[in-house]
C-alpha cells in the first residue's frame, strides 16, 4: 500500500497559511477492497488518529514563521502500512507590520481611468552570510516585485481580487538566492481591480484613491542576526516608468527606452486603505502562466495589419521577440474573430485590448505583466513579420486539472475542449463572465450553472475557498447576493435573485461533491441560511393565498436569461416560474447539507418547505396533470430536474417538454437557468433518446453549431456568429445590463451553456458521485446517439475513478476503476446492477432490444 498524494490545503507542497490547514490524502493498494482503517497524523507536537482521508483540520497551535512537518502513517483494512511527508510553513499571522502603506500621494487618478503605474525603490545591503530571506508583500493595486533587476515570483496580477474592504491577500516569496552584498528592490503598482477602470461604466477608484504598496522584505543572517526591509518614508516613488499605461480593459503600453536613474523619483507618502480589511496570507491559487501557444497561421489584412491566427480563443498575453531600433513603436491588437479578415473589435465594446511597445536596439523581448486579454487573433503593426517572433502565454489561476472526458464522436470531443477552455479563460483569480470585453465581472448566475462542470474538471477548493468568502462578506444584511462578487462598482442592488444567488448554494455544494471536504459547506451554510431567509420574505412579500406566499417573484429575476428566443423583457418576465423551481431546489440541497452537519431541525423544515414550494408550482403554473398554463421549455426543464412532480404529472411533463424541442425543430430554447439541466431532465425521465437527439443538433441554437461554426471556446449567445458568417452584435437594449449598441452583448468565450458538460459525465460516461469526494459514485453509462465508446475519469480525493464503456454491435463491455477506501454501484444497460469496491472491474451484457433509461439515483 502506499501513500499516492498528501496535500495541505489542495498542495502538495509549498502551502504557506494563517489558518489551521486541512489535510487529506490518497491511497493505493494491489490488494482488492483494500479501505483505510485508521490514519496517525502528526504536525508538530499535535496528533490525531482517525479513519478519515479527507477534510482532517489541524488542531494545534500556530506560531508564526515557522515551518510544520506533517507526517500520515495509514494501515489498511489488509493490515498495510504507508507512510508520507510533507510540510507546511506559516505567515504573519497576527504579528504587526513593521512596513507602513506607502503611495505617491500627489497623484490624481483621472476620473474613468486607470491611473499611471506607480513605481517604488529602495536600496539595502546584506552585509553577512544569509540564512534566508524572504519577501512579504500586497497592495492597492496589482504588483510587480523585481529584486536586482530579476522578477520575483512568477504570479500574476498579485495580490489577486477580493472584496478589498474586508480582505487583502498577502503574497510570500523566498529570495534567499537572489540577495547580493548590495541590493535593489522595485516594486510596480498599476491600478488594477482596487483603482483601475472597471465595468463598462468605468468606474475607478473604486477600493482606493491612488495606489499603494506595503512590503517587508526579512532577512536573517548565518549568526543568528536579522534585518528587516519595510516600506516607509525613506522609500523613493515615480509615475514615469517603463509601463505608461496598464488597465484591464485597455490593455498595456511599455517604453523599454525608460532609463531607471532618468526617473523623477521623490519620497515616497504613507497612506492607509479604506476601512480596516483583514491583511492575511494568500487563500487562493495565484495566476500564472499555464502555456504557451504558438500561431497556426499569418495572414495580411486588407488594412495591412498582419494578424496571427493562434487556432484557440483563450485568456492571455502575448509574448514578442522582437528586432528593433530605439523609438520603434510595435502595436498589438487582439480579437477574438476575424471578418471579412480583419479583426473584428466591435463586441469588446469599448475596451481597446491593445498592447504597445516602444523598443530599444536590438535584440529584445516583450510581454505585459500586468493585464490580459482574451483572444484568437492579434493584430501587429509596426514591425516587418521577419523581425517578430510571437506565441502566447496562457494565463489563468492555477487550478490542477483532475477530469477527463472523451468518446467516439468528434465533435463531442471538441465541446469537451470548449467547455474546459471557457473553464481555464474565465478562472483569472475569480469567475468572470467573459475575458475580453469591458466586464471582466464576477457574475454571479454563470457560475452558478457551471460549478458542477468546473469541479468535474478543475480542483477548484482553494479558487472558491477565496471567492465564497467575498460572496459571505458582501451578503446583505438580508440575506440577498450581489449578482457580482466581488461587487467592485457594479451598479446593481444586493438583492435576493434566484439562480445567481443560489450561488452561494450551487457552487460549494458541487466542490463538496468533488473533493469532500464538509469544512467548505460547514462555512457557508450560515450564509445559505440567511439567503434562504431571503427568498422566503420575498416569496410572502405582497402574496396572497397560501400557495402565493411559495412562489417566488420579486423583487427582481433574470429569468430565463439569455435564451434564444424572445428579448431581454421576455426572459425577465419567466421570472417567478424560474424563481420558484430553484427555490425548491435550494431548499432540497440544504436539507441534505444541514443533515450532514448534523442539523437535522433545519434538514426537516427545508423539506417540508421544498415540498410546499414544488406544491405551489404545479397548482399555481400547471393545469394539475402536467401542462403548463403558459409554456416555455426552462418552465418543463426546472421541475423535472428538480423533482417536483412524479408519476402521470411527471410523464406528462416530459412529452409536453419533448413536444416543444420538436415544435422548435427540435431544438432547445432554455436560456441559462434551463440548459445546464435540459438532458437531465429527458434522461432522467427515460427519454434517453431526445436528450441524445438534442445534444447532437448541429443546427443554431446548438452545442455543436457553436463548434461547427469553428467555436473552440462557448459563446454568450447561441446564435453569436450567425450562418452567413456575420456577427450578432444586435443591441439587446436589456436596461439592467445594457452594454448599449457599441457591441451588444457577445462574448466568444462565455462558459454558461457549457454546463452541458455535466451531463457527458454524469450520463454519457457515467461517472457521478453520491456522497462527498466520490466515496461513494455510480456508474451507469447511457448508451445512445450512435456513439460506440466513451470515458471519464476524475482524480478524486481517494484516488482515480473512471469509467470506460465500448459497443461492439450489441455487446456493451464497461471498465471501471475504484479507488481505495470508495464504493462504486455499476449498472448495466440490460439494468443489472453490482457493488464494488477497491479494484479495476470488467463487465459486459448484450444491450436489450430497447435501451432501458437509467434514472439517477
Amino acid at each position: 500500500m502506499q501513500i499516492t498524494r498528501l496535500t495541505v490545503d489542495g498542495l502538495e507542497a509549498g502551502r504557506i497559511t494563517d489558518e489551521p490547514p486541512t489535510i487529506a490524502f490518497a491511497l493505493a493498494s494491489p490488494v482488492p477492497g483494500e479501505a483505510l482503517a485508521s490514519a496517525r497524523i502528526r504536525i508538530g507536537e499535535w496528533e490525531t488518529t482517525t479513519d478519515e482521508q479527507v477534510g482532517i483540520r489541524y488542531g494545534g497551535d500556530l506560531a508564526p514563521y515557522t515551518e510544520y512537518p506533517v507526517r500520515v502513517e495509514a494501515t489498511g483494512t489488509s493490515g498495510a502500512t504507508a507512510t508520507a511527508e510533507t510540510s507546511f510553513r506559516t505567515g504573519r499571522l497576527d504579528r504587526p507590520w513593521a512596513a507602513r502603506w506607502i503611495t505617491d500621494a500627489a497623484y490624481e487618478t483621472p476620473k474613468q481611468q486607470s491611473p499611471v503605474p506607480m513605481v517604488f525603490r529602495t536600496s539595502f545591503s546584506a552585509p553577512k552570510p544569509v540564512r534566508r530571506a524572504w519577501v512579504e508583500a500586497t497592495a492597492l493595486g496589482v504588483y510587480e516585485l523585481e529584486l536586482n533587476g530579476v522578477k520575483v515570483g512568477d504570479e500574476y496580477f498579485a495580490p489577486g481580487f477580493t472584496s478589498y474592504a474586508h480582505l487583502i491577500q498577502v503574497q510570500t516569496y523566498d529570495v534567499t538566492d537572489a540577495l547580493a552584498a548590495t541590493n535593489t528592490l522595485v516594486a510596480t503598482v498599476a491600478g488594477g481591480w482596487a483603482v483601475g477602470s472597471f465595468t463598462h461604466k468605468r468606474k475607478n477608484a473604486i477600493y482606493a484613491d491612488r495606489q499603494a504598496l506595503l512590503c517587508e522584505l526579512h532577512v536573517e543572517y548565518a549568526d543568528g542576526t536579522a534585518d528587516v526591509v519595510a516600506t516607509g518614508p525613506h522609500w523613493e516613488v515615480a509615475t514615469d516608468g517603463p509601463v505608461r499605461m496598464a488597465e484591464w480593459y485597455d490593455g498595456e503600453t511599455f517604453d523599454a527606452t525608460v532609463d531607471p536613474d532618468a526617473m523623477t523619483w521623490k519620497a515616497a507618502d504613507l497612506t492607509a486603505p479604506r476601512g480596516t480589511p483583514s491583511l492575511v496570507s494568500q487563500v487562493g491559487p495565484p495566476v500564472r502562466a499555464q502555456g504557451r501557444m504558438e500561431p497556426v497561421s499569418r495572414t495580411v489584412a486588407p488594412s495591412g495589419e498582419v494578424v496571427y491566427d493562434f487556432g484557440q480563443n483563450f485568456a492571455g498575453v502575448v509574448h514578442a521577440r522582437l528586432r528593433g531600433q530605439r523609438g520603434q513603436e510595435v502595436v498589438f491588437r487582439h480579437a477574438e474573430v476575424l471578418v471579412d479578415g480583419e479583426l473584428f473589435t466591435t463586441s469588446l465594446r469599448t475596451a481597446k485590448a491593445t498592447a504597445t511597445y516602444t523598443c530599444v536596439d536590438g535584440e529584445q523581448e516583450y510581454s505585459p505583466r500586468l493585464t490580459y486579454m482574451g483572444f484568437r487573433y492579434v493584430g501587429v503593426r509596426g514591425i516587418a513579420p521577419d523581425d517578430l517572433d510571437l506565441t502566447a502565454l496562457v494565463l489563468h489561476s492555477d487550478l490542477p486539472e483532475t477530469g477527463e472526458f472523451s468518446c467516439s464522436d468528434p465533435l463531442l470531443n471538441r465541446l469537451q475542449d470548449a467547455i474546459r477552455w471557457g473553464g481555464r479563460s474565465n478562472f483569472v483569480d475569480i469567475p468572470t463572465d467573459c475575458p475580453q470585453r469591458d466586464e471582466r465581472e464576477g457574475w454571479t448566475g454563470d457560475l452558478a450553472v457551471f460549478a458542477s462542470t468546473a469541479a468535474f474538471n478543475f480542483d477548484m477548493s482553494r479558487f472558491l475557498d477565496k471567492w465564497l468568502r467575498d460572496v459571505t462578506a458582501e451578503q446583505a444584511r438580508g440575506g440577498g447576493i450581489p449578482m457580482v462578487v466581488p461587487k467592485a462598482g457594479n451598479p446593481f442592488p444586493t438583492m435576493a435573485t434566484s439562480v445567481w444567488g443560489d450561488v452561494c448554494i450551487l457552487a460549494p455544494w458541487a466542490e463538496y461533491l468533488a473533493r469532500g471536504d464538509l469544512g467548505l459547506l460547514r462555512r457557508q451554510y450560515p450564509t445559505m441560511r440567511r439567503f434562504l431567509k431571503a427568498a422566503a420574505w420575498w416569496s410572502r412579500f405582497l402574496a396572497i393565498g397560501t400557495d402565493r406566499r411559495r412562489v417566488w417573484r420579486f423583487p427582481f429575476q433574470f429569468g430565463d436569461w439569455a435564451a434564444p428566443t424572445g428579448a431581454a423583457k421576455d426572459w425577465l418576465a419567466r421570472g417567478k416560474w424560474i424563481g420558484t423551481a430553484y427555490y425548491a431546489g435550494s431548499c432540497a440541497l440544504v436539507a441534505q447539507i444541514a443533515d450532514l452537519l448534523g442539523e437535522h431541525e433545519d434538514a426537516a423544515r427545508y423539506r417540508t418547505l421544498r415540498e410546499e414550494i414544488a406544491g405551489a408550482y404545479r397548482r399555481v403554473f400547471t393545469d394539475g396533470k402536467g401542462t403548463l398554463k403558459d409554456e416555455f421549455q426552462t418552465g418543463y426543464v426546472l421541475p423535472l430536474h428538480f423533482d417536483l412532480v412524479a408519476g402521470a404529472e411527471r410523464e406528462a411533463m416530459a412529452d409536453n417538454l419533448v413536444r416543444m424541442i420538436d415544435d422548435n425543430d427540435g431544438h432547445l430554447s432554455t436560456g441559462f437557468p434551463g440548459t445546464p439541466y435540459i438532458l437531465f431532465a429527458l434522461s432522467d425521465s427515460g427519454r434517453v433518446d431526445e436528450a441524445y437527439r438534442l445534444l447532437l443538433q448541429t443546427g443554431c441554437p446548438s452545442w455543436l453549431y457553436m463548434i461547427e461554426s469553428g467555436g473552440t471556446t462557448i459563446w454568450e449567445r447561441w446564435d453569436a456568429l450567425r450562418p452567413d458568417g456575420t456577427v450578432n452584435i444586435a443591441d439587446l437594449g436589456t436596461g439592467a445590463m445594457d452594454g448599449g449598441s457599441s457591441g451588444g452583448m457577445v462574448s466568444f468565450n462565455h462558459y454558461a451553456a457549457g454546463a452541458v458538460g455535466d451531463w457527458m459525465y454524469r450520463r454519457i460516461a457515467g461517472l457521478e458521485p453520491t456522497s462527498g469526494g466520490y466515496r461513494s459514485f455510480r456508474v451507469a453509462p447511457l448508451v445512445g446517439g450512435g456513439l460506440t465508446s466513451a470515458r471519464a475519469s476524475m482524480r478524486t480525493p481517494y484516488g482515480i475513478a473512471s469509467s470506460s464503456w465500448s459497443l461492439d454491435g450489441d455487446r456493451f463491455t464497461l471498465g471501471v476503476e475504484v479507488p481505495v477506501s470508495t464504493t462504486a454501484t455499476i449498472v448495466l444497460p440490460d439494468g443489472t446492477e453490482h457493488e464494488r469496491t477497491s479494484g479495476v472491474h470488467e463487465f459486459a451484457c448484450e444491450l436489450p432490444a430497447a435501451p432501458m433509461a437509467s434514472v439517477a439515483g
